[in-house]
Parts: structure tokens; C-alpha cells; sequence
């Protein structure tokens, strides 16, 4: 009776691959800020493997790696999950057993890889010539949104589930496919971290995820933004060279000052239209308490700097262009961005629409 009592404290991860013989299949731990490497096994010819491991805490997630492709999967209790998959299509075309949420985590790891895939056709078809910016952006959005079509189904449909958090926190290109500033995105991360801070409030994902709601919830609303610990959440700091070469601080011209934030680059359509509004407006409100910091990701260094050096506010370049790791932490997903800062140095607003934009600066001054 007692051994028929007591619970292994453990979970199993076994399967077969066919077509592998002789490669290393991994076992890897996806945590909130890294990716820890468990354990491995040599397959033989038969592909079989089995991994044994402490069940976590709280639910967590998992990945089987076999050379650079991934299964996803989630654990929450000491639960058993099989898994057959061929080596040549180990990440696309497995089948899972054993767990309702690491099945849910197969179709939306497919719609991401389908995401993937149209925007770097499109992104190859923009670079060749075939369509302006605007129309790569547009098709590159339509990705996105197809992706967010599956993973809202999980999210308000099954928002306590592994397959929910997955879901919120996948990425295109190094950004969130849901973004904290944009109002629809905002619900569904309340309505997930609402749903686990239930089940697990003492979880570590739990807290991250609820912190973040928050945050969005505060911009969104116009309130200052505060962590679980009630602390003031600053802006993420940018730093980059003007035309002179010098570095300058988005913190360094924001005290005292409502900012605006823009990400931008000069060589678009868009580009000239805007600046003309933003000029509009700053010769109208600069004396008043309005500064402007600009932060370009052409990839021509020479237009942005002819251009750069007749405006006459804050402009700074970052030669990662595309890949801005400063356009990352404002999860800007597409240009013009524009996000408002108050006197204290709060994100208040992300700017949709250029024309609210006199109405937003004068209620803040």
C-alpha cells in the first residue's frame, strides 16, 4: 500500500526518431531567461530514447533538439509524453502523446513556423525590388496576424494552460508577436496572467507575466507603470551617436520634458510627411517643454545623416538597422513608431495615429 501511494516525483520524455542513427538527440529546459541543457542520448538504429527527470515546481517548458530542430513541449506535473518523429522532419511533422498542452504547442509552433517562413519571402522579395516598403509591410503584419489567429484561440479559450503562455510569448524577428502597447494585445496578457496568477501565483513565469500586464495596463491607461514590488519602471534607456558621433542618452534630454520617442527611418515613404508634422510641432511647443529624440534605423548612413543634420531636435543613428536591439525592447514591429513620455519620465502613450498627436503633447504640457 505504501509503495502503491507514494508518487515518483518525476517525468518521462520517451519516443522514437526514425532515421537518426548514430546523431545526438538533446533535452534542454527553456527557462525565462535561458536555455539550459539537461541531458543527451546517441541514437541507434532502432531511434528509440528515454529521459527521466524531477518534476518542476511549476509548470515549465521543454524542448527535444536533433541538430538544429526543435520539438516544444510543456510539463506540469509527472505526467509521461511520447513522442515519434523522422529525423528529416523532426520539428514539423511529429506526433505527441500523453499531454493535451504539448499537442496545443505543436499547432502553434507550426503557425510560427508558417510566420517565419512568408516574412523571409517577403523580406527576400522587398530586397530584390518587387514591392515599395509599404507593401512589405503590409504582408509582413498579415503573417503576424495569422499567427495571432491560432494563438488567441488558446489564449482566451484555454487561458490557464501551458499552451496559453506559449502561445503569448513567441517571437518574429526578436519581437513579441503581441505587443504590450497595443490595446487588443494588452487583454490577452491580462487574461493570462490573470488565469495563472490563480493556479500559481508563487510561479516565477507568473510573476514575470503579471509584472508585464501590468506594465501594459499602466501605459495603456496613462498611469505609471509599477512592478510587483510597487517600484517606478523606468523607460528602457537608449543610447546611440548623433551626426557628430556623439552619444546621446534618451534619459539625458527627458527630465522635465514631455519627449517624444520616434523610431524611424528616412529613406521610406512615409518619412518626409511625418517629419514635417513632428517639425510642426516641436517650432510650436519646444519653448513650452517638448523635445523630440529620434532614433533612425536606415541602412544608408549617408541619407540619414543629410537628412539628420537639418532636423532640428535629437537624432540618432543605430547601425543595427533591422535589427535594433533598442527597436526590440519597444517591441517596435513596424515604422513609424512614436511612443509619448511625460515630465517624469513615464511611457504614457504609444502614438497611432500622427494626427492625435498636437491633442496628446497638450495635455501633457
Amino acid at each position: 500500500m505504501m509503495v502503491a501511494c507514494r508518487q515518483d516525483p518525476s517525468f518521462n520524455v520517451k519516443g522514437i526518431v526514425a532515421g537518426a542513427n548514430e546523431q545526438t538527440i538533446y533535452l534542454e529546459n527553456v527557462g525565462l531567461s535561458a536555455v539550459e541543457l539537461m541531458d543527451s542520448v546517441k541514437l541507434n538504429s532502432s531511434g528509440q530514447f528515454h529521459f527521466k527527470k524531477p518534476r518542476p515546481n511549476f509548470p515549465d517548458f521543454y524542448r527535444l533538439r536533433l541538430n538544429n530542430q526543435l520539438i516544444n513541449f510543456a510539463i506540469d506535473s509527472t505526467e509521461t509524453i511520447s513522442i515519434i518523429a523522422d529525423a528529416e522532419t523532426f520539428a514539423t511533422s511529429y506526433s505527441v502523446e500523453g499531454s493535451v498542452g504539448s499537442s496545443s504547442i505543436k499547432e502553434i509552433t507550426l503557425a510560427l513556423l508558417d510566420a517565419v517562413q512568408e516574412t523571409k519571402q517577403s523580406r527576400k522579395d522587398y530586397d530584390m525590388g518587387v514591392f515599395p516598403d509599404s507593401i512589405y509591410q503590409q504582408l509582413y503584419l498579415t503573417a503576424i496576424e495569422k499567427y495571432k489567429t491560432v494563438a488567441l484561440k488558446y489564449i482566451y479559450e484555454q487561458p490557464m494552460s501551458t499552451a496559453a503562455y506559449f502561445a503569448l510569448f513567441q517571437k518574429i524577428d526578436g519581437l513579441f508577436f503581441f505587443d504590450l502597447y497595443d490595446r487588443n494585445d494588452s487583454r490577452a496578457y491580462g487574461a493570462v496572467a490573470t488565469s495563472l496568477n490563480t493556479l500559481y501565483p508563487e510561479s516565477p513565469r507568473t510573476k514575470h507575466l503579471y509584472n508585464l500586464a501590468l506594465q501594459s495596463l499602466s501605459v495603456l491607461r496613462n498611469e505609471r507603470m509599477v512592478d510587483m514590488n510597487a517600484q517606478v519602471i523606468d523607460f528602457p534607456e537608449i543610447e546611440l551617436p548623433d551626426v557628430t558621433g556623439e552619444l546621446i542618452k534618451l534619459s539625458g534630454i527627458s527630465k522635465e520634458k514631455v519627449v517624444f520617442l520616434s523610431f524611424t527611418a528616412y529613406q521610406t515613404e512615409f518619412s518626409p510627411e511625418l517629419n514635417q508634422r513632428l517639425e510642426d510641432i516641436y517650432m510650436k511647443y519646444n519653448s513650452k517643454g517638448l523635445e523630440i529624440y529620434q532614433v533612425s534605423l536606415d541602412s544608408d548612413l549617408h541619407i540619414w545623416r543629410n537628412i539628420a543634420s537639418n532636423l532640428p531636435w535629437t537624432c540618432v543613428h543605430d547601425q543595427q538597422s533591422e535589427d535594433s536591439q533598442f527597436a526590440a525592447l519597444y517591441n517596435v514591429r513596424q515604422l513609424p513608431a512614436l511612443f509619448l513620455l511625460n515630465k517624469n519620465g513615464t511611457i504614457v502613450k504609444r502614438i497611432d495615429n500622427i494626427n492625435t498627436i498636437e491633442n496628446d503633447v497638450l495635455a501633457l504640457l
